[in-house]
């Protein structure tokens, strides 16, 4: 079973937005941080923001401003809300979760989805 699965993906113009989900499989899944990244054909992937259970969030400067993470606890799934996309915002988006309850820059993440792409055009 796969413990996490992205939806919501597609192409916009420039501008544009489009707004990501994450499903998770059970609750243990969804009990920690969980983030969004990104990654773009033949470049190392790229965190974009994460969540931790009580709300806290942190955003990439790139995206700040325009980007907005989410989640419903009770549902077991996270959100990314994209606003104003630009050509650069264009990639495979991945959604994962760690264990761990704390979002940091060392966070180990241990599950991971498959992944959704975002096109946008100029």
């Amino acid at each position: 079973q796969v413990p996490l699965v992205e939806s919501g993906g597609g192409s916009v113009q420039s501008g544009g937005s489009l707004r990501l989900s994450c499903s998770a499989s059970g609750d243990a899944i969804a009990r920690g941080c969980m983030a969004w990244f990104r990654q773009v054909t033949g470049k190392e992937r790229e965190w974009v923001v994460s969540i931790d259970p009580f709300g806290m969030t942190s955003h990439a400067e790139s995206v700040k401003g325009r980007f907005t993470i989410s989640r419903d606890n009770g549902k077991n799934t996270m959100y990314l809300q994209m606003n104003s996309l630009k050509p650069d915002d264009t990639a495979m988006y991945y959604c994962a979760a760690a264990t761990s309850y704390t979002c940091g820059t060392s966070t180990f993440y241990t599950y991971w989805g498959q992944g959704t792409q975002v096109t946008v055009s100029s």
